[in-house]
């Protein structure tokens, strides 16, 4: 397997949100935020159609002549827009001041004819970018907020304009919204997926060496998941909720879909979990195979020096200037005819003499 790519700096999420003491409702848009484009889709049993670009002057002709409308809002930079879509589909103004201030923990309200879900996407893998998405939906409504362009809502587009029945097209807007909610937590299994198989590439290449490398993706990777965990969570409670309440707009077999998605939910938590331990786990081992590494080269420095000491004394020893003319015991072997050679010889079998000494011991 491929190395994973150097970690990325990433940059901070800044959340715009009314100045303190902004009466509730308060609709301001981020200075960063796209520019709106609705997309509205009509459907009925029978035949749908979609109109790109739209307007408020096309919701306001077809809204009351299709049995669901689902309308899609692109960005978050036209407030007086986004104003005028809460007063169509009579939107509460405090659910409309999340929408704006992004960066929500997903949840359900409810209100007297509508309920309000936010959840949160990955928007872009490779620069750990989540989105967040608000969904309205009613008796025969749905509308979406998204802060940029890029969802995981083309199969949901593509079952809508099949020839073939379907139940997006013969159930209500309860169920449109399920499966909007579904597509979004579906979405999240692929990257999942995906930094499993990269947790267990890391896995075998420290089996075999260990690197600093290694221990920078593993952490950018349990940071990963834990920034997962904190959407994930909140996202089952989200769906649990929109599951328990008894709501008119949410009917009794569209809450049978819903527990399968929250069946999702639930296993994207435990593959997150299961990876957050392997993680701690790999981060742990590392350590102790970088440990015991630098363990075995102190070791075999150690056993070195050790050989080298008595060559060294014996060395020091016979460099000593000692004349051997002046007195018998001045080192007379310095003028032995054989000396170089049998001081090379002696040094040799010390140090063989050390080393076998260290094998028998199993020190080596």
């Amino acid at each position: 397997m491929a190395k994973a790519e150097a970690v990325k700096k990433r940059e901070p999420v800044k959340t715009r949100r009314p100045p303190v003491g902004a009466s509730p409702g308060t609709l301001i848009a981020d200075p960063s935020a796209r520019r709106s484009e609705l997309r509205l889709t009509l459907i009925s049993p029978q035949k749908f159609k979609t109109i790109e670009n739209a307007s408020i002057d096309d919701l306001n002709t077809h809204c009351d002549k299709w049995p669901v409308i689902w309308l899609d809002c692109t960005g978050l930079a036209n407030i007086p827009l986004i104003e005028e879509i809460g007063r169509i589909f009579s939107l509460h103004p405090l659910a409309l001041e999340d929408v704006v201030n992004t960066g929500q923990r997903p949840k359900v309200d409810f209100f007297e004819d509508h309920a309000f879900v936010v959840v949160r996407m990955i928007d872009d893998v490779t620069s750990h970018r989540y989105e967040q998405i608000a969904v309205f939906f009613g008796r025969n409504f749905v509308v979406t907020f998204q802060e940029r362009e890029g969802d995981p809502f083309n199969p949901v587009r593509k079952r809508i304009e099949s020839s073939a029945p379907n139940r997006l097209r013969a159930r209500g807007a309860d169920y449109l919204a399920y499966a909007l909610i579904d597509a979004i937590v579906d979405s999240y299994f692929p990257p999942i997926e995906a930094a499993g198989d990269m947790v267990d590439g890391i896995e075998d290449e420290m089996l075999h060496s260990t690197h600093k490398q290694q221990m920078r993706q593993l952490h950018e990777l349990r940071r990963d998941a834990n920034v997962l965990k904190g959407v994930l969570w909140p996202m089952r409670d989200a769906l649990a909720t929109l599951i328990r309440n008894d709501v008119p707009y949410v009917k009794a077999e569209t809450k049978i879909f819903l527990n399968d998605t929250l069946d999702h939910s639930l296993r994207l938590i435990e593959l997150v979990e299961t990876q957050r331990d392997m993680l701690t786990g790999l981060i742990e081992m590392h350590l102790s195979l970088s440990q015991a590494r630098t363990n075995d080269v102190i070791s075999y420095l150690t056993i070195v020096s050790v050989i080298f000491m008595p060559l060294t004394f014996l060395v020091g020893v016979w460099g000593m200037n000692f004349d051997p003319e002046s007195s018998p015991w001045n080192m007379p072997e310095l003028k032995a005819y054989y000396g170089y050679p049998e001081a090379l010889l002696f040094m040799a079998l010390v140090a063989f003499g050390l080393i076998g000494f260290f094998k028998w011991k199993k020190w080596l």
